[in-house]
């Protein structure tokens, strides 16, 4: 059982950044294949980026165009997400997730079979 709580969102202007946050409980984070995924309104959930097991490698969906770095720190058992010039197309409730099953990388979000609640990432033109 892992338990994911995402903090960070908020509201920014264009061309702002923000780095969220997910911390992990019940398995450490060291161990786990990772992932940040987003969904707007009226669309669906969209890969955003995601980190292997063993860290070392990350993946990015096409949206990411370069603003975004996934990241985690082990001691604190923590997976970021740090977004760059944050564009309005940008908003979208952000939630981590974790696949305990694979070496990790998917993009697909039924490969995860734990979440967040989300944090809500708003931005203003």
């Amino acid at each position: 059982q892992v338990q994911l709580v995402e903090s960070g969102g908020g509201l920014a202007q264009t061309g702002a950044s923000l780095r969220l946050s997910c911390v992990a409980s019940g398995r450490t984070i060291s161990r786990i294949a990772m992932a940040w995924f987003r969904q707007a309104p009226g669309e669906e959930r969209e890969f955003v980026a995601a980190i292997s097991r063993s860290g070392g490698t990350t993946y990015y969906g096409g949206s990411a165009g370069g603003r975004f770095t996934i990241s985690r720190d082990n001691a604190k058992n923590t997976l970021f997400l740090q977004i760059n010039s944050l564009k309005p197309e940008d908003t979208a409730v952000y939630s981590c997730a974790a696949d305990l099953t694979s070496a990790g990388g998917s993009s697909y979000y039924a490969d995860y079979e734990y979440w967040g609640q989300g944090t809500q990432v708003t931005v203003s033109s």
